[in-house]
């Protein structure tokens, strides 16, 4: 299903879009209440809760996962939250193992107490928080939302909890479905190797720490140059795949579409820089009806930025995915 979008027509590219967000936007629209979760294994999960008044007549508790080397306070989620706020509605972002920020210097990464950090396929995480949310107030209704590698988490997840009755709707933008074509698409052009260098500037940090650099072939891992290459040395081994294809075999979301009885937008952009155009119909065969696909000509990865000048920018696609949450999730307001 084609989606009415019109960029700002001073972000008209799709490396406009991508990047100018990241750029220009505030990172503290919202404040938030952190709480650190101890997890099954002994690490621990930095959950970041939005700091303001429900008043919505039936609130929603929304549960967002980041994309990645992102975090809570990433300007896509600062945006959907604040949105969320808006509509007086409550949030608890997720911060993967590895990524949740220093509030006082949101730059700063902190560590996790694992050897290991977070991958694309990993749903055990999401699946913990929401339940363990669940369990405190078990009378909430929850709804879900995920960019990027967090759509991809978010969706996989939904397929494999056909069954399940905590998250009423959900949204996730920008997804890359199918993590190999992804990886291979980025290798091919001078940009998608820009984009890949810098988030493996970060990755390769993680990678080096004192208690993981042991488990790898660290050589091989600070050679990589590309997805592939850092996903088999590191990502594959640190989390029990046999390699990168294995890696994305089974995490990959696109094999897990058919499953999901949820109601979820999938919200993407033909011209999204990390995701080959041809994967959005292959995805859009195998999924359930449950999922609505809305594909849009313009809007390059996670951005969908409108507007008529650069200082009152719209976000279109973060106020759209909390609409059709509460549009899809039963609930007014």
């Amino acid at each position: 299903m084609a989606t009415d979008f019109s960029p700002a027509w001073f972000l008209r590219g799709p490396h406009a879009q991508t990047i100018w967000g990241r750029i220009a936007r505030p990172r503290r629209l919202v404040a938030f209440r952190r709480e650190v979760l101890e997890t099954p294994d002994g690490d621990e999960l930095m959950l970041d809760h939005l700091d303001a008044p429900v008043t919505a007549r039936e609130p929603l508790h929304f549960v967002l996962m980041h994309g990645l080397e992102g975090s809570s306070y990433s300007v896509y989620m600062q945006g959907v939250l604040a949105e969320v706020r808006r509509r007086g509605h409550a949030a608890t972002a997720i911060n993967f193992r590895s990524c949740a920020r220093d509030p006082q210097r949101v730059s700063r990464m902190l560590p996790n107490r694992r050897p290991r950090f977070y991958h694309s396929g990993d749903t055990a995480d999401f699946d913990f928080v929401l339940r363990a949310l669940a369990a405190r107030s078990p009378q909430t209704r929850f709804a879900a939302f995920g960019a990027s590698l967090g759509g991809n988490v978010l969706l996989k997840w939904l397929g494999e909890h056909p069954d399940q009755t905590l998250v009423a709707a959900a949204a996730a933008l920008s997804v890359p479905f199918d993590l190999g074509a992804g990886a291979r698409l980025l290798d091919q052009t001078t940009t998608g190797r820009l984009y890949v260098a810098q988030f493996l500037r970060t990755l390769k940090k993680k990678a080096t720490r004192a208690d993981i650099a042991p488990l790898l072939d660290i050589a091989r891992v600070l050679r990589s140059r590309t997805f592939r290459d850092f996903d088999d040395s590191a990502t594959a081994p640190l989390h029990g795949f046999t390699g990168a294809d294995d890696y994305y075999a089974r995490s990959s979301s696109i094999g897990y579409l058919d499953r999901i009885t949820t109601p979820v937008l999938a919200l993407n952009s033909e011209d999204d820089p990390f995701l080959p155009i041809d994967v959005l119909p292959r995805a859009k065969a195998v999924a359930s009806p449950a999922v609505d696909f809305r594909t849009t000509s313009n809007g390059g990865h996670v951005g969908f930025i409108g507007g008529r000048v650069p200082w009152r920018c719209e976000f279109w696609a973060e106020e759209l995915a909390v609409r059709w949450i509460l549009d899809h999730g039963g609930i007014a307001g």
